[in-house]
């Protein structure tokens, strides 16, 4: 760990991959109670993440698109599993405002036999495509 103790150690791993790995100072994301920003010493504790972006401040910040998954949250240690998470520059613009365009359509028109948890699911992780190229 540093020596000025302020960082923790973040790790994030998806099925096929580590997406990334190293000590940060700081990182924020979506749960499904809300935004969250972690630093070092944080209340451990265990969340589900929702679609949306993860910011990473270490060195740098960095920014990726953040599906979905868990977080195991430790005062010294932040593992997040993820099913889905991108680098913006893994992210295709077209494809993700087409993926927008099509659930922003199923919610208008409102069907019966539309689900509407996954189309509005479909949509927070469009935009999450979206924001991060911003």
């Amino acid at each position: 760990m540093a020596e000025d103790n302020k960082n923790f150690e973040l790790k994030i791993i998806t099925p096929d991959r580590t997406f990334y790995e190293g000590e940060v100072h700081m990182v924020e994301f979506n749960t499904t109670e809300g935004q969250i920003g972690v630093y070092r010493n944080h209340i451990p504790m265990t969340v589900i993440i929702k679609p949306g972006i993860i910011t990473i401040t270490g060195e740098e910040v960095l920014k990726a698109a953040l599906h979905s998954g868990f977080a195991q949250i430790l005062q010294d240690k932040v593992t997040i599993l993820a099913e889905v998470i991108e680098w913006p520059d893994e992210i295709d613009k077209e494809r993700a405002q087409a993926a927008r365009d099509r659930a922003e359509k199923l919610i208008a028109e409102h069907a019966s036999s539309t689900d509407m948890a996954r189309a509005e699911t479909a949509l927070s992780r469009a935009m999450a495509r979206i924001n991060v190229l911003k």
